[in-house]
């Protein structure tokens, strides 16, 4: 069975529109990375591969060095639909990703969107 086609849209794609939402709302592209990074493990030169080699997401999250075992925390509505609900595995990850972007563009105190 095929994925859905999001999970081969390059993370390249995405990662710009996260930054401009943001920006938009007064907050910065290190934030943008801070949450991600978070999320992911990622550091700042594995994002920047990440945007280089233009992975799609699926390779992003596979490849991604450790998911923050406090991902599950991430609750709420994202494009209509409770993330915490969500069954398929990569498509819940890249839903709690468009979540802390969310959080940060909504102007969230970061340790509030960490989790902490």
């Amino acid at each position: 069975m095929a994925g859905h086609r999001i999970f081969g849209t390059p993370f390249a794609s995405i990662y710009p529109l996260y930054v401009t939402k943001v920006e938009r709302k007064e907050r910065s592209r290190a934030e943008v990375d801070q949450v991600i990074s978070w999320l992911t493990g990622y550091d700042e030169r594995g994002l920047e591969a990440a945007v280089a080699t233009e992975v799609d997401l699926e390779t992003f999250f596979a490849e991604a060095p450790a998911l923050n075992p406090n991902a599950s925390l991430i609750t709420g509505v994202i494009c209509g639909v409770r993330v915490e609900e969500i069954d398929d595995p990569l498509m819940q990850k890249i839903r709690y990703m468009d979540k802390l972007v969310d959080e940060v563009a909504r102007g969230k105190k970061m340790s509030s969107i960490l989790r902490g």
